[in-house]
């Protein structure tokens, strides 16, 4: 059965540019149909936004469990699933499979693992894998170390017009660290990897793309080098995109403090020079993403001393109110904030989503900009609590969330 047409009136538009405009919005056959100052058509369903922010719903890039609770509270209509499972989706059975997993309500796009089970050594079948519904492909939690093998799969993706989700950091150096080297990890005893680890990741994998014409995308660039890297990338025209999650931008890895393994990531927490680093790209474009990096773990992961800890944090629920504080502080608008979550992973991803135009899919967030409250790791929709930013306060709820103009109870 086909659902009415809907129109969402009396909300601020969120549009691709510039400040939020008065307006409604309505939706067809799953679709937006029109935006601005428009009225219901006469059977329309009508849901009053009463001042609130129409805006897109956000696409998460690259989580590593489907969590629709945890989605759906966040304002995520869509999310890239990192190959990273049990067992991985390196076969196109299982890519199929997670395609399926979120529907109706939720729609998965499963990124498709590089290698025969992420070890890095052999390609996957990754043709087969786009056509089961791979919207890219992924290297996993690690960096493929063998140059060789990232550069056939540069190729082999560049001719497939596939982009590649890249885990920046340098096994070889890493090694079993699980802190950044500097005064922290020093006095904690942890063992400790450079900053330098990623940088070098960077650099060799945007000399690849180079030499390949590929699209490569690192998911996750937290240090001021490694930025100037994609910077100087950019300039040159290389079809390079970079993303971050909020636990690079809001903190630095004076959280380990007291060995707090909520704070346990990967890539480790960096120093505040790195974390403003960060900041300023978001506000100059070189980052292109904002995604949760979404990875629920129970105590059995993170009840343990900090170097046997899984790294991790459960980051749907947090990732739109931890990127409006960016907002509040004047690095971005509202406008750059939803391409950031919204319109740019969808681009990566090839989707018509993420952004308020007409013939985009009708996935869309109903927000309060300024609703206060409180992060509560006890109190979450996710399937684990383990979020960094436990008891800290914030703003922005989203108040109704609608998937192809059909909203999500």
């Amino acid at each position: 059965m086909t659902p009415r047409p809907l129109t969402i009136i009396n909300g601020r538009l969120v549009l691709p540019e510039g400040a939020p405009q008065p307006g409604a919005l309505r939706c067809e056959n799953g679709r937006i149909v029109a935006l601005g100052a428009i009225a219901p058509q006469p059977d329309d369903e009508v849901f009053d936004a009463r001042g609130a922010l129409i805006a897109p719903g956000l696409v998460d890039l690259g989580v590593f469990a489907v969590d629709k609770p945890a989605f759906h509270f966040g304002g995520i209509t869509r999310a890239a699933l990192m190959p990273d499972q049990g067992p991985p989706l390196d076969h196109p059975a299982r890519v199929r499979f997670a395609a399926q997993s979120g529907k109706p309500d939720m729609w998965i796009h499963p990124l498709a693992a590089a290698t025969r089970a992420l070890e890095g050594a052999e390609m996957a079948e990754i043709a087969l894998m786009r056509d089961a519904g791979a919207r890219a492909v992924a290297t996993g939690r690690r960096w493929i170390g063998d140059s060789g093998v990232m550069l056939r799969l540069l190729s082999y993706c560049a001719m497939l017009d596939m982009v590649v989700v890249t885990h920046a950091e340098d096994a070889g150096i890493t090694g079993s660290a699980v802190a950044t080297a500097g005064e922290m990890a020093t006095r904690l005893g942890l063992p400790s990897a450079p900053a330098q680890a990623e940088a070098l990741a960077v650099a060799r994998d945007i000399a690849l793309a180079e030499l390949t014409g590929a699209r490569i995308h690192f998911r996750q660039v937290t240090t001021a080098r490694s930025l100037d890297l994609v910077r100087a990338a950019k300039a040159q025209g290389l079809r390079v995109t970079a993303g971050v999650t909020p636990a690079h931008f809001m903190l630095s890895d004076l959280e380990i403090i007291d060995f707090r393994t909520f704070c346990r990531m990967s890539p480790p927490l960096r120093c505040d020079a790195d974390r403003r680093a960060v900041i300023a790209a978001i506000a100059d474009g070189t980052i292109d993403v904002i995604a949760s990096g979404h990875d629920p773990r129970g105590p059995e992961d993170k009840r343990l001393p900090f170097v046997d800890a899984e790294p991790g944090m459960a980051g749907a629920e947090t990732l739109l109110s931890l990127t409006l504080t960016l907002v509040r502080d004047g690095h971005i608008d509202l406008a750059r904030a939803f391409a950031l979550l919204a319109a740019n992973p969808a681009r990566l991803l090839k989707v018509r989503a993420g952004v308020l135009e007409t013939d985009a899919e009708a996935d869309i967030a109903i927000i309060d900009a300024e609703r206060p409250w409180v992060v509560d790791s006890d109190r979450m929709a996710a399937s684990a609590g383990n979020t960094p930013f436990d008891r800290r306060p914030v703003e922005g709820r989203v108040n109704a969330l609608f998937k192809g103009g059909k909203r999500i109870d």
